[in-house]
């Protein structure tokens, strides 16, 4: 086994070992989720802390773990004689992104339970973490249908598996600790409100720190052991720390001040629910005792409040997380502390006493002389509440001046403008059934969703279909010798349950920022439009990309990615200007979807062509514009990519455009009004359907003239 990384050698992240520690503290806390950018030690931070968790004592024996003075009792291993239990470390089990549901609940042998009637369990990751911690590296990348059950077990306590009338239950208590990277995607807001502490992390811009990362993280991997040898003493104080706190924290005394405060801290910032204030409370308690004491103040208050709220009142993915540390210093100010008495000397500044600077890749860590208390207040994360405002100056009313045509392609550019404000779209899929990724957008054949039909199991069996079972056994049971009531069953008759859901798509922006587009209320109401859909795409679990096209080129603004706030700084931030290369900008939107269709075949994409249908530039690829643009469309919708075009013309004299643009690539046209859910100026449920109808209905028209 592999000497881990100490956890008192992580160099800074204040905000994270305190984080980390007062979940050791307090289990009730409920977690940590650590949000920053790549090779700031989040894994290495986590990893480290199952080393400081005191010893759990556990029935010999038992693969649930259960307590020999308090086993559970429908522990499927039980009941539990009583008796002496025996001490092992406290566990920390990985969650892997592409875990399998039976692999992380545990697996029911339904072979032998339909014809023996026996529970033959095989427990899963939520029973190996029972009394330990459940760590989910990438944890914005989970499947839906894994995060809907790791907030079963959350929230209960308790794991259940069932297969078709047969289930198991087992106790499931664990501590959650999750690390993501922002620029990958956003947690659903359900997964999101589970963890109790969330932390913002990034590496130091210190170079004195960056080269003691450095100066660590190469001891460490020149000689593990001996770098470990060296930090035994600081993780040894730590581990008595967090053993002594535990022992204190009942004696813990939340004032009525302090929940005052936390109540009106809570409510100033408008969080949803109550979950904010009772994780506040626990967070305070525990404060108050990893500091030694059994009184919770103002200041404990305040750190809690900076580790337990930015993350939940965010509205959506495009909120920066953080608090106003002014508003809340107001609110706390308010209040009295009751009669609090003072230090008898100051605190140290950390968990560890380390130098509050910033950790690298895996080796980082605070000084040797380690031991500390509670950071400085006032770590927490911050972040603005809304980017920097960029629009210029200019009349809300000017008329719509769209570039003449004879407009050289490097035409006068535009600053960008604000999009306008954002709404409630209506639905765009893509037709067919896919087996794409789990989402809410278009059919797929999923794990989950309504029973279809059944098939024999490919691999491991996970989803029974009783009856086609029970159809495929009963012809053979004169044969096998069927002399009871029961069924005799064999592999072969076992029938796998084939399923119908949604799965997520890749949503491919085209997006026209020619001098056409310039004008700024149509501009603003582009972007718009197309920041909805890109808060429609979240909320439907898609990847997105950006490709823009003006003056002589095709840009893209965006890889393919599950960042849709990613997506909107660059929509935020897209100037206008120049002739428009239409062509340019769907022949780039080819070459990306190849692309993606290598790496991912079972992706299905959407193509979403955000323009008026203008081609007045053919870009270095010569010839007619519009005619290059038809053949281009006609290209995309040869190899079956499923498209829309949002028609942006407006002004009382429309050429129609993008409705001929829709037809060559064969998909539905819609307006900027007729996008919004509650407009009766458009209906888009499916691209294939929105064209099969409108075809069916021009031929009806022909036979009835």
């Amino acid at each position: 086994m592999s000497t881990p990384y100490p956890f008192t050698a992580v160099v800074g992240q204040t905000d994270l070992r305190l984080a980390l520690l007062l979940n050791a503290v307090s289990p009730a806390v409920g977690g940590v989720l650590v949000r920053g950018e790549k090779g700031t030690a989040k894994s290495t931070a986590v990893r480290a802390l199952s080393a400081l968790l005191p010893q759990v004592d556990v029935v010999p024996g038992c693969r649930f773990s259960c307590a020999p003075g308090a086993p559970d009792p429908a522990c499927p291993d039980g009941p539990h004689e009583p008796g002496p239990g025996q001490a092992r470390p406290a566990r920390m089990v990985e969650l892997p992104v592409g875990a399998s549901e039976d692999r992380l609940v545990g697996a029911l042998d339904i072979e032998r339970a339909l014809a023996e009637g026996v529970k033959a369990f095989e427990p899963g990751l939520l029973a190996d973490a029972h009394r330990g911690i459940l760590y989910v590296d990438e944890v914005n990348l989970l499947h839906d249908h894994l995060i809907d059950l790791l907030l079963d077990a959350a929230a209960m306590g308790a794991s259940y598996v069932e297969r078709e009338g047969v289930s198991v239950r087992h106790a499931a208590r664990f501590l959650l600790v999750g690390t993501m990277n922002p620029e990958e995607g956003e947690l659903r807001p359900q997964l999101l409100d589970r963890f109790g502490l969330t932390v913002e992390v990034a590496a130091s811009r210190e170079p004195a720190q960056r080269v003691e990362v450095v100066r660590r993280r190469l001891a460490y991997e020149d000689d593990p052991a001996g770098f470990a040898t060296r930090w035994a003493d600081d993780e040894r104080d730590v581990r008595a720390r967090v053993v002594a706190a535990r022992a204190l924290l009942p004696e813990v005394t939340l004032g009525d001040t302090a929940l005052l405060q936390i109540a009106a801290t809570c409510a100033a910032f408008e969080v949803d629910g109550m979950r904010a204030d009772i994780v506040m409370a626990r967070t305070a308690t525990a404060l108050a005792a990893w500091a030694g004491r059994t009184d919770v103040r103002k200041e404990d208050v305040r750190q809690a409040a900076l580790l337990a709220l930015p993350h939940r009142r965010r509205r959506n993915p495009f909120d920066a997380p953080g608090l106003d540390e002014d508003k809340l210093d107001e609110i706390l100010d308010q209040f009295e502390d009751e009669d609090p008495e003072p230090d008898p000397e100051p605190e140290p500044e950390g968990p560890d006493g380390g130098d509050g600077g910033d950790g690298g890749d895996g080796g980082d860590g605070g000084g040797p002389d380690g031991g500390g208390s509670v950071p400085p207040q006032g770590d927490g994360p911050q972040a603005s509440d809304a980017p920097p405002d960029t629009t210029e100056s200019s009349p809300a009313d000017a008329p719509e001046s769209p570039q003449p045509s004879s407009q050289g392609a490097g035409g006068p550019e535009q600053a960008a403008v604000r999009a306008s404000e954002p709404f409630r779209t209506r639905m765009l899929s893509v037709p067919g059934l896919g087996e794409g990724a789990a989402g809410r957008r278009s059919r797929a054949r999923t794990a989950h969703g309504r029973t279809t039909g059944a098939q024999r199991p490919r691999g491991n069996l996970t989803r029974l279909h009783l009856a086609a079972t029970v159809h495929a056994a009963a012809p053979h049971q004169k044969a096998r010798g069927r002399s009871g009531p029961g069924l005799v069953i064999r592999k072969d008759d076992l029938r796998q349950a084939t399923r119908e859901g949604r799965e997520g798509n890749l949503v491919l922006f085209v997006v026209d920022a020619s001098g056409s587009m310039a004008a700024r209320q149509r501009m603003s109401a582009v972007k718009g439009a197309v920041l909805s859909l890109l808060l429609d795409a979240y909320q439907r679990r898609d990847k997105v990309g950006l490709i823009t096209f003006r003056g002589a080129t095709a840009e893209l603004a965006l890889p393919p990615t599950s960042s849709v706030d990613a997506a909107a700084t660059r929509l935020e931030r897209l100037p206008t200007g120049g002739r428009t290369p239409l062509a340019a900008g769907l022949l780039k939107a080819r070459e990306v979807l190849r692309i993606e269709r290598l790496r991912d075949p079972s992706r299905r994409p959407l193509l979403v062509v955000v323009t008026d249908g203008r081609a007045t530039s053919a870009g270095a690829a010569g010839g007619g514009p519009r005619a290059l643009s038809a053949r281009s469309a006609r290209l995309l919708q040869a190899e079956g990519v499923a498209s829309v075009v949002v028609d942006c013309e407006s002004g009382p004299v429309r050429l129609g455009l993008a409705g001929v643009l829709a037809a060559d690539l064969g998909g539905p046209a819609v307006t900027l009004d007729g996008l919004r859910a509650d407009s009766l100026a458009g209906l888009v449920k499916n691209v294939r359907t929105a064209v099969t109808s409108a075809a069916s209905a021009d031929s009806s028209n022909r036979r009835a003239a």
